[in-house]
């Protein structure tokens, strides 16, 4: 990276060009139904702006938007990510997953090395987003799985963002009692309840 010497002039372009690689990368990999921006509640504004919790637990009823408004936090944290006031310490790494997804990867009969790896890639990473926590059925061996996970994001402060139709204290049949507790700790003061009609009938939710 530039210098100080270098003036604040070209330390902002030099953050606004890799901002701009990275929204871009994003944008691609962003579902089509989940690329439209959309205004998002004014709770999550403050989580991204660093006056709530330290992860967000978006919450409500089915078709209310959490997930578009999950994709679209994401993207305005990772735009806040590159903001000129903060302190560089790499590139931003965010990784995101549909609930089912994730836990099919978990599974003990998959091959270890590829679970191992990604067990640590969402330990480390500086965001996970992971889409309707509550739909997926579940085995003690994946709750265990997601405690490793959850556990080490949790005592290393890195933020999670969740969607799920239950709050987190209701999570226990679906992560295992652990899980919820720490979630339940981790997104205390950023649980957002989304309300209204089902965008389904008319657009994405």
């Amino acid at each position: 990276m530039h210098s100080s010497s270098d003036g604040p002039d070209l330390r902002k372009e030099w953050l606004q060009q890799r901002a701009h690689g990275a929204l871009t990368r994003f944008h691609d990999t962003t579902p089509l139904i989940y690329r439209p921006c959309i205004n998002v509640p004014k709770d999550v504004t403050d989580w991204i702006a660093g006056r709530g919790g330290g992860s967000l637990f978006l919450t409500g009823a089915i078709g209310v938007g959490k997930t578009h408004t999950a994709w679209e936090t994401c993207r305005l944290w990772l735009k806040a990510f590159y903001g000129p006031d903060r302190a560089w310490n790499g590139a931003a790494d965010i990784h995101t997953y549909r609930s089912t997804a994730l836990f099919d990867a978990l599974r003990p009969d998959g091959p270890d090395e590829v679970r191992r790896t990604l067990i640590k890639t969402l330990q480390d990473a500086d965001l996970v987003f992971v889409d309707d926590l509550a739909a997926p059925k579940v085995t003690e061996w994946t709750q265990e799985r997601l405690f490793e996970i959850f556990d080490e994001r949790y005592i290393n402060k890195r933020p999670v963002i969740i969607t799920s139709d239950v709050l987190p204290a209701d999570l226990g049949p679906v992560t295992g009692p652990r899980v919820a507790s720490r979630l339940r700790e981790m997104c205390g003061r950023s649980v957002v309840l989304m309300e209204g009609d089902d965008r389904r009938r008319g657009e994405a939710a």
